[in-house]
């Protein structure tokens, strides 16, 4: 080759030029998730962080904000979150247990304070449901291609077997036919 060809950009040893598309790929995927994913959701933590602070941040994480959509207590900048937010502050610094303080804020405003949903009471109905009704769907199936299977073979049914000494005889005669 003529030391052209060598010094030509994108022909270095080693490939390094295939690797280009890939490197413009994950930046823009970098940038991308960066930019689209929802404030607060790339919050580092602090180190060193005080125990009951971060016993305050992961109780605020819990909870649902009463009054914003699907935020938690911790993300809201709502003056009902920061009020609640100042309650399990005062709770943890006077040392109650975390149930207790859940339970506080869930005799209040009922299972909806939760961010996760519960499995107990009604819920529990909810989280069955799809399974339940999986399972009968499932059971009616297989009723429905069971009678269906029963009408079938009623109404059409098999041949005999073809194991006859005519019938094996004829079978015979027209392989011998074949080999010829």
């Amino acid at each position: 080759m003529s030391a052209h060809h060598h010094g030509s950009r994108g022909n270095a040893p080693g490939g390094v030029r295939g690797h280009a598309p890939l490197a413009r790929l994950l930046l823009l995927l970098s940038f991308t998730l960066l930019f689209t994913l929802p404030p607060g959701t790339v919050r580092a933590e602090v180190r060193g962080e005080d125990p009951t602070e971060a016993m305050v941040r992961q109780i605020a994480k819990d909870l649902r904000c009463a009054v914003c959509q699907n935020q938690s207590v911790y993300e809201s900048n709502s003056d009902l979150a920061k009020d609640m937010l100042s309650v399990i502050r005062q709770k943890v610094a006077a040392g109650e247990p975390e149930a207790n303080i859940r339970d506080y804020f869930f005799q209040r405003y009922g299972d909806y304070i939760y961010l996760e949903p519960t499995t107990t009471g009604m819920n529990s109905l909810l989280w069955g449901a799809p399974f339940a009704g999986l399972a009968l769907g499932g059971v009616a199936l297989w009723l429905a291609m069971r009678q269906w299977r029963k009408k079938n073979l009623e109404t059409n049914p098999p041949p005999p077997p073809a194991t006859d000494a005519a019938m094996r005889e004829r079978i015979q005669k027209e392989l011998d036919q074949v080999r010829l």
